[in-house]
C-alpha cells in the first residue's frame, strides 16, 4: 500500500508554551477548523478532547503530551499538545526530541513567562524551527509589541512579525496580514469559522506600513539573492518574501511571529498556513545521526521511505485496552504490523503486533506506517523512552534523551498488605512511563520512596495509582532530594575475598575518585594495562561503582557528578569472578569517598513572583528569609515581578504564605535550577536527622 501524503506536505509540529498560555485551548481551535472536531473543547469546562484524563479535566490543566493528526489544505499535520507546568516537563523534553518544528504560544498579558523560557531554550538545544502565536489578544493588558521585543530580550529571538493585531482587549476584531497588506475580520457567529479578507482601515495603514517595511528589511537582508534585487530595485513578490522567510525560519535564523484569541476563535486559520507555509516538512530537516553499534562509526539516515527502518520510542503509555503502548517516530524506511524489529539499545527481537494512529486516547488502526511519521506501536514489551528501534539487518542507536533529575521525594506504602504487590507493580509501570519519576527502597528503615519534579507532579502519580491500577495508599510528607558529591581526590582499594570450601571469591581493585570537571553525572576511565584485571570483570567493576552511587556515605542520597578512575589490581585464576569484582569495586568506592571531601548538594529552584506593588518588600523579605536570593525586580504593566533563586527545602507551603503576604493577589511560577553545595550548618543538621 503506497503512502497517501507525500513527505513534502507532511508536518509534524508541536504546540508549547508557559501554563495558562492557551496551549490546549489553540488546539482545539486547530482540531474544529480541520474538521476532526465537530464541536470545541473547552479546558475550563472539562471537555477538551487533547486533555482527556481525568486529573486533566478536573484540573484545568494539560499534564500528558497527548498526540493527533489533521489535515489543512491537503497537508497532514501531527500535533503533539504539551503540558505547560514544569512538573511535567519531561513530557515537553521528549516531545521536542521527535518534532520538526514548534509552535510557541505567549500569553498577550504575561508576555515571555519563566516556563516559555525553558520549553524554548529545550527546543534551541534540539535545533527545532519555530514561529510564535500571541495568544489571547482580548484580555485586558494585551501588548502584542511587548510581547515581541520581549522575545528580542529575554529569548535572543529574531521575532519578526508577519500580522499585527487588529484592535486589542475587547476591541480585538481580527489581524492584520503584512506580507498581503490586507485585514481579517472575524464573523463571531460562525464561532470564526468564517472571516473575511477586507482592506485595512485608513487609522491603521501608517502602523501597518511601518511593521511591513521592518519585516521586508528583515527578510531581505537575510536572502543575498534577494538582498541584490532589493538594492537594484526589482520586484520583490509576496510569493519571493514568503520563501526567504521559509529558509531563514528552517536554519533557526527568525521567528514569524501571529497573533489572535483562540478562545474568541480569531487568528487560528492564519497561524494554520503559517505552519504550512514556514515549518518543515521532514524532508527539510537535516539526516538523522547515530551510531552503527557493529563499526561504531557515524552514520545518517534521511527521511527516506526506500531506506532501512531507523525510528525512535519517545514514549511509553499504559492503556487500559491494548496494554503497553510504545510512541515511535520513523524517520527512515516503513514499518508494517507483524514485522520483526530490532531493540538496537537492548538487542532484542521483537515483533509489531498493531500499529496505531493515536488521536489523544482514541486509536485507528492502521497496517502501515512511513518515514516521518509518528504512531504508536502494540506489541514491544521491552522498550523504553529513548530506545532505537531498527531494522535488524541495518542496526543504528539514535542519540537518547536527558532527562531532568526529581528534586522532591516521599514515602508511600499500601494501605492492606495484600496490596502490596499491585502497589510495586503499579509504581513500575509508572517509572517505566514517565522517565522523571523515581522508585527506590530506603536499605535502613526498608520504605518505598518515590521521587518527582515537584508536589504537583507525585500528587498526580498518588492520585493515578488510585484511579488507574486500583491502589490505595498512605502517602508521608514531601522531602527534598538531595545529592551527595566530592569536592577533593580519593585513593582506595577494595578486595574482595572469600575462603570457605572449594571455590572462593577473590576481587581487588584500586581506584582514584575525584569530583568531575564538567559536572557530569558519571565518568569511569579504566586506566589498566597489561592486563592486570581480565577484560570481562572491567564491566563489572564499572556496575559495582554505579551501584555504590545509589547510596552515598553522608545521609545515604544518590552521589552525582563523579569521575572514577580505576588505576590496578589484581585476580585468581580460578577464585576472581563478576561478583567478587563487584563487591570490591564497591568497597573502594566508600573508602575513597570518605577521602575525597564528600559534601550534600540540594535543589535550588529558578522562582518567578508576581504581585501588586505594594507588596514587593514583603515578598522579598520573605525570600530572603528563604535563604534565597533576589535577581531582579521589574515591572509587567501594573503588577511587579520578582526574580529569585531559592532552595527547595524552604519552598513547601509557599502558597499559602504568599496569598497571605499579598491577600490573595501573588501568583509564582517553580522550576529546578541546578544542585548547589548545602550550608555547613544545614548539612550538619541533616545528616544528624538521618541518623549518620
Amino acid at each position: 500500500m503506497p503512502r497517501l501524503v507525500p513527505l513534502p506536505r507532511i508536518r509534524n509540529i508541536g504546540i508549547m508554551a508557559h501554563i495558562d498560555a492557551g496551549k490546549t485551548t489553540t488546539t482545539e481551535r486547530i482540531l474544529y477548523y480541520t474538521g476532526i472536531s465537530h464541536k470545541i473543547g473547552e479546558v475550563h469546562e472539562g471537555t477538551a478532547v487533547m486533555d482527556w484524563m481525568a486529573q486533566e479535566k478536573e484540573r484545568g490543566i494539560t499534564i500528558t503530551a497527548a498526540a493527533t493528526t489533521c489535515f489543512w489544505q491537503d497537508y497532514r499535520v501531527n500535533i503533539i499538545d504539551t503540558p505547560g507546568h514544569v512538573d511535567f516537563t519531561a513530557e515537553v523534553e521528549r516531545s521536542l526530541r521527535v518534532l520538526d518544528g514548534v509552535v510557541a504560544v505567549f500569553c498577550a498579558v504575561g508576555g515571555v513567562e519563566p516556563q516559555s523560557e525553558t520549553v524554548w531554550h529545550q527546543a534551541e538545544r534540539y535545533r527545532v524551527p519555530r514561529i510564535a502565536f500571541v495568544n489571547k489578544m482580548d484580555r485586558v493588558g494585551s501588548d502584542f509589541f511587548g510581547v515581541v521585543a520581549e522575545m528580542k530580550e529575554k529569548l535572543g529571538a529574531e521575532a519578526i512579525p508577519v500580522q499585527i493585531p487588529w484592535g486589542s482587549e475587547s476591541e480585538f476584531a481580527g489581524v492584520i496580514d503584512l506580507l498581503n497588506m490586507k485585514g481579517i475580520l472575524y464573523k463571531s457567529e460562525s464561532l470564526g469559522a468564517q472571516y473575511e479578507e477586507v482592506d485595512i482601515p485608513e487609522s491603521l495603514i501608517p502602523e501597518a506600513q511601518i511593521w511591513r517595511d521592518k519585516l521586508v528589511d528583515a527578510v531581505v537582508e537575510s536572502d543575498d539573492h534577494l538582498l541584490e534585487t532589493y538594492l537594484k530595485g526589482g520586484e520583490i513578490t509576496v510569493d519571493d518574501l514568503k520563501a526567504a522567510l521559509r529558509r531563514a525560519t528552517l536554519s533557526n535564523d527568525m521567528v514569524p511571529v501571529l497573533c489572535g484569541s483562540a478562545f474568541k476563535n480569531k487568528g487560528v486559520q492564519p497561524l494554520l498556513n503559517a505552519v504550512i507555509d514556514y515549518l518543515p516538512a521532514p524532508v527539510d530537516v537535516p539526516a538523522v545521526e547515530g551510531t552503527n553499534p557493529r563499526t561504531t562509526r557515524k552514520e545518517e539516515r534521511d527521511a527516506d521511505d526506500d531506506k532501512p527502518l531507523t525510528a525512535l520510542v519517545f514514549k511509553i503509555a499504559t492503556d487500559p485496552y491494548v496494554g503497553q503502548l510504545a510512541y515511535i517516530r520513523v524517520y527512515s524506511g516503513h514499518l508494517k504490523t507483524g514485522d520483526m524489529v530490532l531493540n538496537v539499545s537492548r538487542d532484542k527481537k521483537e515483533r509489531i503486533g498493531r500499529l496505531l494512529k493515536m488521536h489523544a486516547n482514541k486509536r485507528e488502526e492502521i497496517q502501515e506506517v512511513w518515514a516521518g511519521d509518528i504512531c504508536a506501536v502494540v506489541g514491544l514489551k521491552n522498550v523504553f523512552t529513548g530506545e532505537t528501534v531498527t531494522d535488524p539487518k541495518h542496526p543504528i542507536v539514535l542519540e537518547s534523551m536527558v532527562f531532568p533529575e526529581p528534586v522532591i521525594s516521599t514515602a508511600i506504602e499500601p494501605r492492606t498488605k495484600g496490596d502490596q504487590d499491585l502497589l510495586k507493580k503499579s509504581l513500575l509501570a509508572l517509572q517505566v512511563e514517565d522517565p522523571t519519576f523515581k522508585v527506590r527502597t530506603d536499605e535502613e528503615t526498608g520504605q518505598t520512596l518515590i521521587s518527582g519534579m515537584g508536589e504537583l507532579h507525585l500528587e498526580i502519580i498518588v492520585d493515578r495509582l488510585t484511579r488507574e491500577f486500583g491502589v490505595k495508599s498512605h502517602v508521608g510528607k514531601p522531602m527534598v532530594s538531595y545529592r551527595e558529591t566530592v569536592t577533593a581526590t580519593g585513593d582506595a582499594e577494595g578486595k574482595y575475598i572469600r575462603q570457605s570450601g572449594g571455590r572462593g571469591q577473590y576481587g581487588h581493585v584500586k581506584i582514584r575518585l575525584m569530583p568531575h570537571p564538567e559536572d557530569k553525572e558519571f565518568e569511569f576511565i579504566n586506566a589498566t594495562s597489561g592486563g592486570v584485571i581480565p577484560k570481562e570483570y572491567i564491566r563489572p567493576i564499572e556496575m559495582g561503582l554505579k551501584e555504590s552511587m545509589e547510596v552515598g556515605i553522608l545521609a545515604g542520597y544518590m552521589v552525582k557528578g563523579v569521575k572514577v578512575e580505576l588505576l590496578d589490581g589484581s585476580y585468581h585464576p580460578v577464585d576472581s569472578s563478576e561478583i567478587a569484582f563487584k563487591i570490591a569495586a564497591s568497597m573502594a568506592f566508600k573508602s575513597a569517598m570518605r577521602q575525597a571531601g564528600p559534601i550534600l548538594l540540594e535543589p535550588v529552584m529558578e522562582l518567578e513572583v508576581v504581585v501588586p506593588e505594594l507588596n514587593v518588600g514583603d515578598v522579598v523579605h520573605d525570600i530572603n528569609a528563604r535563604r534565597g536570593k533576589v535577581l531582579d525586580v521589574s515591572n509587567r504593566g501594573k503588577v511587579q515581578v520578582v526574580a529569585c533563586r531559592v532552595p527547595m527545602a524552604e519552598m513547601f507551603g509557599y502558597a499559602t504564605d504568599l496569598r497571605s503576604l499579598t491577600q490573595g493577589r501573588g501568583t509564582y511560577t517553580m522550576q529546578f535550577f541546578s544542585f548547589e553545595p548545602v550550608p555547613e550548618g544545614v548539612g550538619v543538621k541533616l545528616i544528624a536527622q538521618m541518623g549518620r
